[in-house]
This record gives structure tokens, sequence and C-alpha cells, in this order.
């Protein structure tokens, strides 16, 4: 069975992309079909996988795959047309088997104004009652069609209700965090936004309309499956001092804020793994520090960042020695991370 996980913080820069597409290669390293879906109209997730370096190149990609991105996609739907969705034609990776991208698009955004609409109806309009739950429906097709095990749904950083519909549609979430008063405050949000999102899965489940839908509305919340601390710079392969601090904080704010709220609405998987004093439960899922100029690298060659071979580093002695290093500490990370997710997961 397919276990679609959404990657979402509404705070920006705190590389919900580059994880989803190097957790989707470790996945993929580790027997696994994968699909990653550009849920994000910035497309920044489409661009690092096929090697899309301006506008001019998703043109050119998207006259050439008519129906190839999730917006064509789902214009059956949101255009009122009489035909059925179909399995979005993925493209796979290059160099990395079972490692599949459903394309995003710009105008993907365009549907939020009328899915917003649809979603707050509550049904009074029946030629609204297959939005809601269109997305839902195309993905879960198209990973049918590919038989994959996971998809990894990279959601922008907003509150709006296309994110609020892929991450209903999720059976399990991650937030990847940066140590940030920012990004500490994102947490304190989050408290209020999901209660909100899953009592519109709630309404959406008890209205007649929406339950008769070709398309049905998801009404399960997803699972909490833990944060991500990254963006860090480390010292001794740990946090440096001042980024430590934050990360101790929103570790906390998670602990004493968040994950209540979570339990209140039954969005906790039964097991997390323990911190040191062997009781206290911990929900950080992986430490990953900044990738400087592996980064780099990785999107120039189009692949993960502990993929690269010593000549796509491209550099010599001492240097090379030290980000070969790197590579395979991030190879370890991120390995540990699929791991850790295969296991959650399962239970």
């Amino acid at each position: 069975m397919t276990k679609v996980i959404s990657l979402f913080n509404h705070k920006g820069g705190v590389s919900k992309t580059t994880t989803t597409f190097n957790l989707g290669w470790a996945l993929a390293d580790l027997g696994y079909r994968v699909i990653m879906v550009d849920g994000d109209p910035q497309c920044n997730l489409t661009g690092m996988a096929l090697d899309f370096s301006g506008m001019d190149d998703f043109e050119v990609f998207y006259e050439n795959n008519p129906g190839g991105n999730i917006k064509d996609a789902l214009k059956p739907a949101f255009a009122s047309q009489p035909i059925l969705l179909q399995p979005v034609r993925c493209l796979e990776v290059t160099d990395r088997p079972n490692l599949f991208v459903l394309p995003g698009h710009v105008g993907f955004s365009e549907y939020d104004v009328p899915l917003g609409i649809a979603q707050e109806m509550t049904g009074s309009l029946q030629v609204t009652q297959n939005l809601p739950g269109s997305i839902n429906y195309l993905l879960q097709e198209t990973a049918k069609f590919y038989n994959a095990d996971f998809v990894l749904i990279d959601m922008s950083p907003s509150i709006n209700s296309i994110n609020q519909n892929l991450f209903m549609l999720s059976d399990y979430f991650i937030i990847p965090c940066s140590p940030d008063y920012f990004c500490l405050m994102a947490i304190d949000s989050l408290c209020n936004v999901f209660p909100n999102w899953v009592d519109w899965g709630k309404r959406m489940k008890e209205n007649r309309v929406y339950a008769e839908a070709y398309y049905p509305v998801p009404s399960t919340p997803p699972k909490f499956l833990g944060t991500i601390s990254q963006r860090y710079r480390p010292r001794d392969k740990s946090p440096a001092k001042s980024f430590q601090k934050w990360i101790d904080k929103i570790n906390e704010r998670v602990q004493m804020k968040l994950v209540p709220t979570l339990r209140k609405l039954d969005m906790l998987i039964d097991i997390y793994d323990v911190q040191e004093d062997g009781v206290t439960p911990d929900y950080n899922l992986s430490y990953i520090s900044d990738f400087n100029s592996l980064i780099a690298q990785s999107q120039k060659h189009k692949v993960a960042v502990f993929a690269l071979t010593d000549e796509q580093i491209e550099q010599s002695g001492k240097i090379l020695e030290t980000q070969k290093g790197n590579r395979e500490d991030f190879k370890q990370v991120f390995l540990e991370l699929a791991q850790k997710i295969i296991d959650r997961t399962s239970k």
C-alpha cells in the first residue's frame, strides 16, 4: 500500500525541497519505488530533479509533455470537463531507477481560489463537489500506475487551500525546521492551523454531497512522523552553540505545545524513539547540517548530495578529501532517516 508523506512548514527557507529530493533518493536506494510530487508553484523540486535552469526550460517541457504536470493533469476537474482524471506521466530521475518526479507548474496556484470556494461551500453547489477530492484521486491513481511505495509531497510555505488539501490527503507528515526565531513562531502557528484543517476534514466527511462525490475527500488526518532539524553549521559534527540554542527551543516547543495539540487530534503514531533518559519521546527524526558547496554540485549534476562521485565534486587535494568525508556523513544521515520513516510507517 502506498504511503503518502507531506513535508510542510509554512516558514520558508527550511530546505523542504532539498530534503524531499535526497530523502526520495535514499528510499529508492533502499529498493522502494518513490514519486516526489512538486506541490509548490515555485517548482524548485521540478527544476532540481530535471535540471531546469530557467523559465524557458519549463516552457519547452510543458509544450513537449502536455498533461505531464500537476496543473494540467487536474484541469478536467477544475474546468468541469466530462473527462476522468488520468495518472500523471511522471519522469524518472536520471541515474536513479525507481525515483520519479511528478512535475509542478507555476499556474498550480490558480486553483487555490476555486478550491477554497469549493472547500467552504459545504456542498451548496454540486458543480464544485468533485474539486476537494480531485487532487487525492489524481495522486492515488498515479501511485497505482507506477506501483509506488512512497509518495513524498513537497509543499509550498503557505497556509492556503491547496496546502490544506495536500496535507489532509496525506497519511503522514514531517515538519522540516531551521534553527531560528521564525521557525519557533511557525510551530506556534501550526498549533492553530492543524485543528482548523482537521475540522474541515470532519465537515467534509459529514456532508452528504461531498460523501457522494466521484472524487471522495479524505477525512482522516495524517500522522506526525517528526521534525527534521537542518540548515545549521556544524562544529565537530554537532550543531554550533548558536544554532543548538534554537534547536533546543524548537524541540521544547514541539514537545510542550505541538504534540499535545496533535494528540487531541489523533495525529500521533503509536511509537517514537526516546531521548537519552530512556523515557522522554524524541520527535526529531534527524539532524542535517548545511550542505555548503555540495548542494551546488548536487543541483548541477541532478543527484543526491551523497550520490556525488569524486569527479562531480570537482575538487582536489585536501578539499576533495574533506568533501568526500562530508558526502559519506550525509549518506549515513539520509539512509538512517529513510529507515526511520520506513519503520515508523510500517507499525
